[in-house]
C-alpha cells in the first residue's frame, strides 16, 4: 500500500498499472472505492479503464483524515484482483 498527500480542494488523477501482474490476461471490468465513506470525504468523480491500466479521479475530502481508495478488478479469465491506496488530507 502506498501512501498518497493530497490537498482538500484539488481534483486529481490517479491510475494503476496493472500489466506487471497480469500474466496475458486483460481487464474486463473495474471497479473504485474509498473508506471510508462521509460527507466532506473523498470522492470518485470519474473511473476509466482500459486492458492493463485503471485511473479513477479524486476530489474532495477533509485535512488531517486518511483515505483508503481501492481499485477492484475482474480479468478476462474471471479472476478478481484488488490494490489499495492510502490518501493522507492535507492542506497545501
Amino acid at each position: 500500500m502506498n501512501l498518497n498527500i493530497k490537498d482538500p480542494q484539488a481534483r486529481i488523477d490517479h491510475a494503476i498499472d496493472w500489466s506487471a501482474y497480469l500474466a496475458g490476461q486483460s481487464i474486463v471490468a473495474s471497479q473504485w472505492s474509498v473508506s471510508p465513506q462521509e460527507a466532506g470525504g473523498v470522492t470518485i468523480v470519474l473511473a476509466t479503464y482500459e486492458p492493463q491500466r485503471s485511473s479513477a479521479r479524486l476530489e474532495g475530502g477533509m485535512a488531517g483524515r486518511l483515505y483508503r481508495v481501492t481499485n477492484r478488478v475482474t480479468l478476462s479469465d474471471g479472476q478478481v484482483d484488488e490494490r489499495s491506496i492510502i490518501f493522507r488530507v492535507e492542506e497545501r
